[in-house]
């Protein structure tokens, strides 16, 4: 059997413990970038927790093989569900090849006739600035649904829908569906309402306009500035992702997602934006949170000892400077 090792800003510490669990178990294993052409691997391990298996799969187009997402903490995400903690207890699993693969459909994006990276999450379209009107038409498979006033556009996949989606109102879809949903957010129309589609539809966001210009936003990540046309179609192939765990199937994983968002009601909406930072980024010290989400640092101070409290956030020493803390998702059982 042979693996391949992905690391994109992981700790080197990581990769040598990785290296080191398959070499005991005589496993060959060699580290690989999206660059150069990598020879056969039977899977490819992925460290840096979901952000990481995104990342990897933005710049692996035509990737075929399928991919183990290892997380450096104890966070337990929809695409990276084993920690590295717990990896050497399942290498046996892994080199007997007793699992299964999960196929996560991603979105092609074209952005005013170019092409950019697929997505596995989800394509918002925004003004550039926040609480201004974007005005928009949306045509799915080349006929005109609604044109529309409203602060933005979302198109996710299913494993998205419980992310970005859900929060502006979108349903929570099985990842085994065969659709894409579309969701207006905040219209000006109350009678604007989710859509489901087929993930073979063609769905397109034309005449975009606003005050200012409007922008293309990546699985969370990227923003990109956008003229007048977003295309959006299903994206071949898709991402293959090991799950080695019984109860990390698609069903467990959503049912998690369902006891927390249960209890996230109650939080304060400090606390919300937070752990919402902390599952599209992963790991953050206080200071990557106070930039990433604009919030003072006294509200962010106030909101981590909440949720430290609440046993939603857990921190630990920065591997790379042991004066800094790293705040992240704990796992829910």
């Amino acid at each position: 059997m042979q693996i391949g090792i992905y690391s994109s800003g992981t700790p080197d510490s990581a990769v040598k413990t990785i290296k080191k669990i398959l070499d005991d178990a005589e496993i060959e294993s060699f580290l690989i970038n999206t660059k150069s052409k990598a020879k056969y691997v039977d899977c490819i391990i992925v460290l840096g927790g979901d952000k990481g298996v995104r990342n990897y799969f933005h710049s692996s187009f035509d990737s075929i093989s399928p991919v183990l997402g290892i997380s450096e903490g104890e966070a337990s995400g929809f695409l990276a569900q084993v920690d590295l903690k717990e990896f050497s207890s399942y290498v046996r699993i892994l080199k007997k090849q007793n699992y299964t693969v999960e196929e996560v459909p991603r979105i092609g994006v074209k952005i005013d006739g170019k092409n950019v990276y697929p997505v596995l999450n989800d394509v918002a379209v925004f003004s550039s600035k926040s609480a201004m009107l974007m005005e928009h038409t949306l045509r799915v498979n080349d006929e005109e649904v609604w044109h529309d006033n409203s602060d933005g556009i979302i198109v996710s996949t299913p494993i998205g829908s419980s992310a970005y989606s859900m929060s502006a109102g979108g349903p929570m879809l099985f990842q085994d569906s065969g659709v894409f949903e579309i969701i207006s957010v905040n219209s000006l129309d109350i009678t604007r309402r989710p859509i489901i589609v087929s993930n073979t539809s063609s769905i397109q966001i034309s005449d975009i306009s606003a005050r200012l210009h409007c922008e293309v936003v990546l699985d969370g990540l990227d923003r990109y500035k956008v003229n007048n046309v977003v295309d959006c179609t299903q994206f071949f192939p898709p991402a293959k992702i090991i799950r080695l765990k019984k109860d990390s199937t698609a069903i467990s994983a959503l049912a998690k997602k369902v006891h927390l968002a249960e209890e996230l009601l109650s939080m304060p909406p400090s606390s919300k934006l937070l752990l919402k930072t902390l599952e599209y980024e992963g790991a953050l010290t206080q200071k990557d949170l106070a930039n990433k989400t604009l919030l003072p640092d006294r509200t962010v101070r106030l909101a981590l000892s909440h949720l430290l409290k609440k046993g939603y956030v857990k921190k630990k020493v920065s591997i790379r400077d042991a004066r800094q803390k790293i705040y992240e998702i704990t796992k829910i059982e």
